[in-house]
This record gives structure tokens, sequence and C-alpha cells, in this order.
């Protein structure tokens, strides 16, 4: 389904390249969908074979124009092979500008039940592939002496989540990264921020935990009782890659209805 595009057109993000890990589905595809609608040139990678081809039909039937989406089957867990899909997608439109590490599994486990294997696992996934994409696109984004970095973490950083204690840690783990890289970068002109959603309702969700009775206990505390969708997500993304945040770096940002 193609959700209906933000309003807003960021002039400094046409033509501009854009590199999102998990964007096949979600919150990942939603994005896509957004930066390829702003004019972007958009790469996206994912190990979900089938939702990758289906959102690369969905994208050429609503923009038959744009020729500009490149994708790869890439299991980021191997940090060398997300590297060098950064170095492909680089090669391929002969740039980077921005790199959205949005990539995550929140599959809940028991505390008593988690293994070492489990908790390197859940970072493998949730919390390495961002730092292992930004040192590979760090190097293009130097050259230009401009670039942005978006960094999906979550609330439950902020709030917990019952058993999700590798999934939370990561997601605490990703606002130091963006603290961190923000002060790394800074001298060339490369921004970082991210992202923390509160629930948001994506077909995953939908299919998982976000029961009626889950989601109106969970408005409960929300200020804004309204359903967050993931495009509500990707406008927040395109604001930060484009230049309309010139100056912002080093934050983190909530989009949670007023959640915390």
């Amino acid at each position: 389904m193609i959700e209906k595009q933000a309003q807003t057109v960021y002039t400094s993000l046409k033509g501009r390249v854009i590199f999102i890990t998990g964007g096949a589905s979600g919150i990942g595809a939603s994005m896509v969908k957004a930066f390829v609608g702003q004019g972007a040139k958009v790469a996206f990678v994912d190990i979900d074979e089938s939702a990758s081809q289906n959102l690369l039909t969905c994208i050429a039937e609503k923009f038959p124009e744009n020729q500009f989406v490149w994708y790869k089957n890439t299991d980021v867990t191997d940090s060398e092979a997300l590297q060098s899909a950064v170095d492909e997608a680089a090669a391929f439109f002969d740039g980077f500008d921005v790199l959205v590490n949005n990539v995550a599994n929140d599959t809940r486990q028991d505390v008593s039940n988690v293994s070492a294997y489990d908790w390197h696992k859940c970072m493998q996934v949730n919390l390495d592939p961002a730092f292992f994409a930004s040192q590979a696109a760090f190097k293009y984004m130097r050259e230009n002496k401009r670039g942005s970095i978006i960094n999906f973490s979550s609330i439950t950083a902020l709030i917990g989540l019952e058993q999700g204690a590798g999934y939370v840690t990561a997601k605490a783990g990703l606002v130091g990264m963006t603290k961190a890289l923000a002060r790394d970068f800074g001298d060339y002109n490369i921004r970082v921020n991210a992202i923390l959603p509160g629930w948001i309702a994506t077909d995953r969700q939908l299919a998982s935990w976000l029961t009626e009775e889950e989601e109106q206990r969970w408005m409960e505390y929300m200020a804004l009782k309204k359903r967050i969708l993931p495009a509500d997500v990707a406008k927040l993304a395109l604001f930060l890659a484009s230049d309309d945040s010139a100056l912002i770096t080093g934050q983190g940002i909530n989009i949670d209805g007023g959640r915390t």
C-alpha cells in the first residue's frame, strides 16, 4: 500500500543519495517511499527478499519516472557485507549523502531464558549495524564535507520494556552512539541525530503485539490520542536529512504523541 506522501517539499533532498537499512517493510519502507517522493536517489538493504521485491514493484508503479532506487539483499549482522553494500551503493550513485540506520528486531524474550548467544545476536541486529554503516558512510561524507546520519532508537530506551532487556539496551546504546559520533563527525559538517519512536502501528506490530486492548492502555499515557503511523516517522526523517535541519546534531527526538 502506498502511504500518502509528506506535503512538505525539501528541495535540498532532490538528487541526494540516501541509504536505508531494513528498508523493505514498516518504517523503513515508508521512508524509502518518502525519499523517492522527494526526488532523492535511494538505496536500501534488507534480508527479506519478498518484501523488498514488493516494495520495488510498488515504487515502480507509483513513481514510473524515478529510476533511482537501488537494493541489495544483505544480512546486516555481517558487518563486512553491510559495509560492502554501502560502498556498492556509493559507487552506483557516485556519492553518498544520508544514512538512515533503521534496521531492528524487537522480538521479546523472558530475561531468565536469554543466553549469551541471544544477547550478542540482539546487539548484532539492533546496535552494531548502526556503527559499521556509519563508519563506512563517513569516508564518503567526509569528502563532501556534508552528511546526515539518522539512528533509530526507541522511547523504550527511556521507559523500558518488559521482556526486552537486550532490545532496550541496544536502543539506549544508539542514543550514546549518536552523541559520540556527532562529536567525531562535526568538524566535517556531518550531523548525527536519533529518532526515538513510540509504539508505531506497523504491520508487524499490529500482527504481533498491538492489540486493541494494548493500544488503548498505551494511549492513556499519550497527550495526543492518535495512532502513530510509519508515514509520520518518515516525515521526521525527511526533515533531519534535509538542509532545513542544518544546525541540529547530537539530538534524540521523540515521536510518541507525548507518551514520554
